[in-house]
């Protein structure tokens, strides 16, 4: 129910932000330059937090993250009434840094209360309330948009506000942990991050690809969506039918329970979403995007909980070294969000923003293709190496 209310204001602001930009700046290149920048703060984040975030448990993490989400609305709020440039990077950098800690703590969340066998349902669970969430941010955040900006990002604010009201009464486990100090070293950082890289790559690799799927929706596609709906008014519906699987699909991974063959499941899965976007080329008719978006988030919808619990399988073999693991899965995404918004912003100008989803959808397919074939069986660690990172922390109780 947090992440509800957490990602419910993530989602009027998301589906928001893109159009106000480029409605501000001008120019669809520097809106996806701006939407960039926070994705490299974000980026920046999954650097340091291994570091300073050891020991820190998941309440701490759930509040610096709704704070940090306050703070982005505030910030929003202040350009509407001055758009400053600065303040606007300034805005995206807090987005960068909230977004992360919210990945951070979901990610230690689930590793430490869930089975084994039961985390690719939790991450389905998880995943209907976030869908939910981003598929009526967009309908909350277009009905407010009638009465102006402002109306939205005030909503989204106080929606933040009242996710912390009811954090505040959750009691989760509030146990003594070991806090680990170490000096930030962000050259050892990426040592690390190399080695998990050689042993993990298919996975972070689907990472990097979803992620460049999401970035283009929550970009390009809200620009797409707004064409759209001047032809027809449920072309309105394009953006929502992306999240809308995912209220429903959760059930199904839910029921289906799947425990072994993670890996290549979402590999099957990614490739038919890829096939799908790619067959937007078919036909202009707004039913017939809406169906082939649809059908792709089901198999997105299927992708996502699936890959989550993989990380979490992995995240809870690496005991306290898991947040070396979670921010280079965290950073995946940034990466995907520094390079998709540009990227597609630059294909969008020259092609059309329908072509853009059609050459996405293409390049997923290929790219799932060339993981089916390569992608190891399991997945193993560097056990022995990984004890060795934590040396020379101090430890506080």
């Amino acid at each position: 129910m947090v992440m509800f209310f957490v990602y419910l204001a993530d989602g009027i602001l998301s589906d928001w932000v893109p159009n106000y930009m480029q409605t501000v700046l001008g120019s669809p290149i520097l809106m996806g330059l701006v939407m960039s920048f926070s994705s490299l703060v974000g980026f920046a984040a999954d650097v340091v937090f291994p570091q300073v975030l050891r020991g820190i448990t998941v309440k701490k993490l759930m509040v610096a993250g709704i704070i940090a989400g306050a703070l982005f609305a505030g910030s929003l709020l202040f350009t509407t009434f001055r758009p400053v440039l600065v303040v606007i990077l300034l805005a995206m950098a807090i987005w960068g840094v909230y977004y992360e800690l919210l990945g951070f703590a979901s990610q230690q969340f689930v590793a430490e209360t869930a089975a084994t066998n039961q985390r690719s349902q939790v991450w389905a669970v998880l995943g209907m309330f976030k869908s939910l969430a981003y598929f009526l941010g967009p309908i909350v955040g277009g009905w407010l948009l009638v009465m102006g900006d402002k109306p939205v990002v005030v909503a989204a604010g106080l929606i933040t506000v009242l996710s912390y009201l009811i954090f505040y009464f959750v009691r989760l486990p509030n146990r003594k942990v070991k806090v680990e100090i170490e000096e930030i070293n962000l050259i050892k950082e990426m040592s690390h991050w190399w080695v998990l890289l050689e042993h993990l790559w298919p996975v972070l690799i689907i990472s990097l690809v979803l992620g460049l799927i999401d970035a283009t929706f929550w970009t390009t596609g809200t620009v797409l969506t707004e064409s759209l709906s001047k032809q027809s008014w449920w072309g309105g519906l394009f953006l929502p039918m992306y999240s809308l699987p995912s209220l429903f699909v959760g059930l199904i991974v839910l029921k289906w329970g799947v425990y072994q063959g993670k890996k290549k499941w979402a590999e099957i899965f990614m490739l038919l979403a890829g096939l799908f976007l790619a067959g937007l080329a078919i036909s202009g008719a707004v039913f017939w995007q809406l169906l082939m978006v649809f059908l792709s988030g089901v198999m997105l919808s299927v992708t996502y909980p699936l890959v989550d619990a993989v990380y979490s399988d992995i995240v809870s073999r690496m005991g306290r070294e898991r947040k070396h693991l979670i921010g280079l899965s965290s950073s995946m995404v940034s990466i995907s969000y520094i390079i998709g918004p540009t990227l597609a912003g630059v294909i969008a100008s020259l092609v059309g923003e329908r072509a853009t989803f059609v050459a996405m959808g293409v390049g997923v397919a290929v790219t799932s293709v060339v993981l089916l074939i390569v992608t190891p069986r399991k997945l193993r660690l560097p056990q022995q190496m990984i004890t060795t990172w934590g040396n020379g922390s101090i430890i506080k109780e």
